[in-house]
């Protein structure tokens, strides 16, 4: 399966049977940051706040999927999960989905804007994975030392951060590098190309990579 990064936390994730996937396609003159020419079989959406539900950004879609439960779709396997954007059970920024997506094998969990602490039940849902999509910049969501408690209980095979500070934003997040600061740095890797490939063989489950992607243009 490959990954690429469209921004914030947007992401392309294609099968190799060519059926392909959009996380969170974000408003580029809200975001600040451009959003990408992008086509995609289905489209994820974690909650509806404008960086995170254009869906009319993505050309040719056939299916939106907006809501908690099983949405499995040509040999795609998706389940979503109910949380929170913040820490006060909705109260602030309301509720939020994070997504368990299953591709070639390959067991990938978008988070969203997660903002609460991971709890039992919620890390019971998720279960073992192979790749976390996790949310590190703050502010309104999880910060660096919570994501960082995220990765050490989940335990996944590679991580790749989202939804931290880069030029152009017209929101503030905290850096990138605060996230990157609580991991070895011979576990840091950063992409020297825009899509990312993986293969269930590609696990050994003895650490954790964590992959800092390059943006698609």
């Amino acid at each position: 399966m490959k990954i690429e990064w469209l921004g914030h936390s947007s992401f392309k994730l294609t099968e190799s049977t060519g059926v392909s996937l959009v996380t969170d396609p974000f408003n580029a003159e809200e975001v600040g940051i451009p959003f990408p020419a992008v086509s995609a079989d289905i489209v994820t959406v974690s909650h509806d706040h404008f960086d995170h539900n254009c869906v009319g950004a993505v050309k040719d879609y056939k299916l939106l999927v907006n809501t908690p439960g099983d949405h499995g779709v040509d040999g795609v396997e998706i389940f979503g999960f109910k949380s929170y954007h913040d820490d006060k059970k909705g109260l602030l920024r309301g509720k939020n989905i994070v997504y368990r997506i299953r591709m070639d094998g390959v067991e990938v969990c978008h988070l969203g804007d997660i903002g609460e602490e991971l709890s039992p039940m919620l890390a019971e849902l998720i279960g073992s994975i192979n790749i976390l999509l996790i949310p590190v910049g703050g502010r309104y969501t999880i910060d660096a030392a919570e994501a960082k408690e995220y990765v050490d209980r989940l335990m996944p095979d590679v991580v790749i951060p989202m939804h931290y500070m880069m030029d152009g934003y017209h929101t503030q997040f905290d850096e990138l590098d605060e996230f990157l600061d609580l991991f070895p740095k011979e576990d840091i890797e950063y992409a020297d190309c825009e899509a990312l490939e993986f293969d269930r063989t590609d696990f050994d489950g003895e650490k954790t990579r964590v992959i800092v992607p390059k943006k698609v243009n």
